[in-house]
């Protein structure tokens, strides 16, 4: 059974930090794009950064950039997501999701496995 499976979520207050993981199970995604995307409270689930299969692509919605890093480590199966000088509106449900290629795609049509979800709050 594939699972992708985030941790790392809290409270933070403004100008704080967190480090999120997701780490897969059930099949290697050495070769796959991976993804975060993160959903508020009444809003679509929106875009935040991909990564290519081998770590030298990356992409980022204009809201994070310069704050936000994703990487990953293939050995372990695992995609890392470290958000600095986290703001507010950063508040959401952080998803983790595997591309259906190794291609670090922008759109949620693209991403085949999904994690449950963890809860980032930002408090001002």
């Amino acid at each position: 059974q594939v699972q992708l499976v985030e941790s790392g979520g809290g409270l933070v207050q403004a100008g704080g930090s967190l480090r999120l993981s997701c780490a897969a199970s059930g099949r290697t995604f050495s070769r796959n794009a991976m993804g975060w995307f993160r959903q508020a409270p009444g809003k679509e689930r929106e875009f935040v950064c991909a990564i290519s299969w081998s770590g030298g692509y990356t992409h980022y919605a204009d809201s994070v950039k310069g704050r936000f890093t994703i990487s990953r480590d293939n050995a372990k199966n695992t995609v890392y997501l470290q958000m600095n000088s986290l703001k507010p509106e950063d508040t959401a449900v952080y998803y983790c999701a595997a591309d259906r290629s190794g291609i670090a795609h922008t759109t949620k049509d693209f991403y085949i496995y999904w994690g449950q979800g963890t809860q980032v709050t930002v408090s001002s």
